[in-house]
């Protein structure tokens, strides 16, 4: 009874953890789709990724809602010179019927610059049977520019 209540238990946790890194494969893909979308400079392809009730949290910015306004958001990052953007995937969990992510992001312009560098939250949805980012913040790690005198 006991050597079975172990393989059970044993078989449960290789189950979770076979579980856990099927979602992170699931959401590097989407990590590595947007950054396509970003080379591309598609940002009706970068919203259509945000879930219907998505909220976009950005640095120096207002909360922004639906998916219309996100992708004005993104176009004005792609029209201000982003030309890549990369993630570094450090942390993801599912919670019930959502999944987090923590990471670190770099982004470069044209000539391949970086202009942007730091970290992320994103909370993610399934919708239509794909993984949506549902919230989204990022934050710079890059100094603050100096006061102009």
């Amino acid at each position: 009874m006991r050597r079975s209540l172990l393989l059970l238990t044993f078989a449960l946790c290789t189950l979770t953890a076979a579980a856990q890194s099927n979602i992170r494969a699931a959401i590097e893909d989407v990590g590595r789709e947007f950054s396509a979308h970003v080379k591309k400079g598609d940002a009706a392809a970068i919203a259509g990724m945000y879930s219907t009730t998505a909220k976009v949290l950005p640095p120096n910015g207002e909360l922004t809602e639906g998916r219309a306004n996100i992708q004005k958001l993104w176009q004005g990052a792609l029209d201000s010179g982003m030309r890549d953007l990369s993630f570094e995937v450090l942390e993801v969990e599912k919670m019930g019927d959502s999944v987090y992510e923590v990471g670190k992001y770099s982004v470069k312009d044209a000539a391949g610059k970086e202009v942007d560098r730091g970290k992320y939250i994103v909370i993610y949805k399934r919708e239509g049977g794909k993984w949506k980012l549902h919230r989204d913040i990022w934050n710079s790690s890059m100094p603050m520019p100096a006061p102009a005198r």
